[in-house]
């Protein structure tokens, strides 16, 4: 016989907590509602400041040099900046769901319009792009502006500073899960917050992000490179970092 506590019956309950190595007797009157579910404790880490890595993350860019990338040799490293030369990088290790930090920063010294701009971008798993752009005062198609999901998803606000001013990212972001046949079960979705404004809410993506053809998914592993493009334009870089994001799981006492 399934049994279930009805609302508003009032019965005293009793459990007990292990934890480092004592026991903490807790009660709970039963017209508090208590899911039941046996939790995991939720890791201790240190959280960063002002921008700063927290502890448990992976730090790929922090000034010094770019040895986390594939590529790096085609960009230079100049107090504490990363700028691109010739071709994008790559980073050496793959991610999949991920809380990525990009800082970045468009030429101060303003040239072009559109699309020739401050022009660069974020590549999540190398296929998904968040936009960079210098959208300051400067007009494009929208879902082409910064903090677009390329030719997917406008941002809801242009949030972006004056030329040559760092601007930040934090993405958080969910890879696609496919079958065995290749077959998209669950699409990629992405949250991004630009100088810690959201822009994009759990978009979930209708494919990778390309310039010349429609979106559209092909089964990938479930990790792979993150990518920050060069597009011709000397948009700099500081301050990187990247968590990998792994749910919680709890489960029913048996």
């Amino acid at each position: 016989m399934h049994r279930a506590f009805l609302p508003h019956t009032r019965l005293w309950t009793c459990c007990f907590v292990v934890a480092s190595g004592s026991a903490l007797w807790l009660t709970a009157d039963a017209d508090e509602w208590i899911s039941g579910i046996v939790w995991p404790e939720p890791k201790i880490i240190q959280p960063g400041e002002k921008g700063s890595p927290p502890s448990d993350a992976i730090v790929l860019f922090d000034g010094s040099d770019l040895s986390a990338w594939e590529g790096a040799e085609n960009w230079t490293v100049e107090n504490g900046v990363a700028i691109p030369k010739t071709g994008g990088i790559q980073t050496k290790q793959g991610f999949g769901d991920c809380q990525l930090h990009v800082e970045w920063a468009a030429p101060e010294e303003v040239t072009g319009s559109g699309q020739g701009r401050g022009n660069s971008g974020v590549y999540l798993m190398g296929k998904y792009e968040v936009q960079i752009l210098d959208s300051y005062d400067n007009t494009t198609y929208y879902d082409g502006q910064c903090g677009a999901i390329y030719k997917q998803s406008p941002p809801m606000v242009n949030a972006c500073r004056p030329p040559g001013e760092w601007q930040t990212y934090d993405i958080i972001f969910e890879a696609p899960r496919f079958d065995d046949d290749g077959d998209v079960v669950k699409p990629a979705a992405v949250t991004v917050l630009h100088n810690g404004v959201v822009i994009q809410n759990h978009f979930e993506l209708e494919g990778a992000t390309a310039w010349d053809s429609p979106p559209l998914y092909e089964a990938h592993a479930e990790k792979l490179p993150i990518s920050l493009q060069n597009h011709g334009n000397p948009v700099k870089f500081r301050n990187i970092w990247i968590r990998e994001i792994e749910p919680i799981v709890g489960h029913k006492p048996s």
